[in-house]
């Protein structure tokens, strides 16, 4: 299994919920009744956006063409106490493997499992229609609440793919070719540097048995966790591996293999420290490039000091790499059935956070910031005397009245709550 060429492991893009529906004020009317009351139902809720982890997707190439992604609103409500229509969903499918973040960083979804859903942005909460607010001293209110906005945001995805092993090494090492020689996977194999410009997948079979699913790693050089060549588009693969296998070339004389065992080494440290702790099993490969059996024998005893892992192998020649793949096997029955991936670090918040901000812009306009003060402007129908009533005492609650008086707002400055714009009443 390869991917397709036109592979794409990143993608920003914009998600937005429905709003819901508005609640409707509305009177009961029918002969020989009076005295009908309030009837206005409540709008329906808007459409939720949704994603879907789809097994056969294996690139974001589709997220390129199509950026915003939007669900539907709720339809307002009726009299009668009819309901408003619930807006449908938006649901996005996405590859396996998928990590959904916030520009600043902060993990939203992982998607790692074939038909996992995730809601990525919530749709808005219908609107109460005046049915809601009647009282014994209230009996025919004409207030109904506007729809709540969905949440609307932008979002990074990153495709990580998911593999149980990982290859790894600088180019040329022959990764590409053992992949190939393991599995129906068909890169492109060349003698020059970055050939492998995408990652390729193989499933690796071991005798009658499913076995487990590789993925040559392109692009890693010096400096490549700095963003060198083309390794920072790619490192990110690394992270799903449970186990790399870490191809060294030692069939040229002009290569030092040990040099390059560490130059390695040192990026996926630097990447994350914890990656350099995976465990890995050494490759050295093109033995039967290698004239001197004794030079061959010395340079294994050298890279086995620490305890670790050798095999010696030929790739293209097909030799030692079955028995390279059992010992992958093996292992790989003995570790976590996933490996944990590293979302960028986040400053966090500390301490309890203001429920309002109020900012002045000069000129007699404020900025109104909260996610609560937001939310009920957005639902306040501004030509609804009892609507903008109930939200003077919702301000009144969350101290923002005390605030502008604090700040000497006065009767007349413009006021801005998202993307709702007022003029502000020294009543309020």
């Amino acid at each position: 299994m390869s991917i397709k060429k036109n592979f794409i492991d990143r993608a920003v893009i914009s998600v937005q919920a429905g709003d819901g529906g508005n609640g409707a004020s509305h009177f009961y009317r029918a002969k020989y009744v009076p005295l009908g009351g309030p009837d206005g139902g409540d709008g329906g809720h808007g459409g939720s956006v949704i994603f879907i982890a789809e097994e056969g997707l294996n690139t974001l190439l589709d997220f390129s063409y199509r950026r915003e992604h939007k669900a539907q609103p709720g339809n307002p409500g009726m009299g009668k106490k009819k309901y408003g229509k619930q807006g449908q969903d938006r649901v996005v499918q996405v590859p396996v493997g998928t990590v959904v973040l916030t520009r600043e960083g902060e993990l939203v979804a992982d998607l790692t499992r074939p038909g996992q859903r995730e809601v990525i942005a919530k749709g808005g909460r219908g609107g109460r229609g005046n049915v809601h607010f009647a009282t014994a001293l209230r009996r025919a209110p004409k207030l109904a609440e506007k729809g709540e906005p969905g949440e609307e945001r932008e979002l990074i995805l990153e495709l990580k793919l998911l593999a149980d092993v990982g290859l790894i090494g600088l180019p040329n090492s022959g990764k590409s070719t053992l992949l190939s020689s393991l599995s129906a996977a068909r890169p492109k194999i060349a003698a020059y540097p970055f050939t492998t410009l995408t990652p390729h997948l193989g499933q690796v079979k071991i005798g009658g048995e499913a076995g487990f699913l590789m993925v040559d790693i392109p692009g890693l050089i010096e400096k490549a966790s700095q963003g060198q060549g083309l390794g920072h588009e790619f490192l990110r693969h690394v992270e799903r591996t449970r186990l790399l296998i870490h191809l060294v070339d030692i069939g040229f004389p002009e290569v030092k293999p040990l040099q390059a065992f560490k130059t390695i080494n040192l990026e996926l440290e630097r990447y994350h420290p914890d990656l350099a702790k995976r465990p890995q099993i050494i490759a050295l490969n093109k033995a039967d490039l290698v004239i001197k059996p004794g030079e061959l024998d010395a340079l294994v005893r050298r890279f086995k000091k620490g305890g670790r892992e050798v095999f010696v192998i030929s790739a293209a020649a097909r030799q030692g790499v079955l028995d390279l793949a059992r010992r992958a096997y093996t292992l790989l029955k003995s570790l976590p059935t996933e490996a944990p991936f590293f979302p960028r670090a986040v400053e966090p918040r500390t301490g309890p956070q203001p429920r309002f901000i109020l900012e002045s812009m000069g000129s007699g306009c404020w900025r109104l910031k909260g996610r609560e003060a937001e939310k009920w402007v957005a639902m306040t129908d501004f030509n609804n005397e009892e609507a903008v009533a109930k939200l003077k005492n919702i301000f009144y609650r969350l101290g923002i009245t005390a605030a502008f008086k604090e700040q000497g707002a006065v009767s007349g400055d413009t006021v801005k709550v998202g993307k709702e714009e007022f003029y502000y009443r020294e009543d309020m």
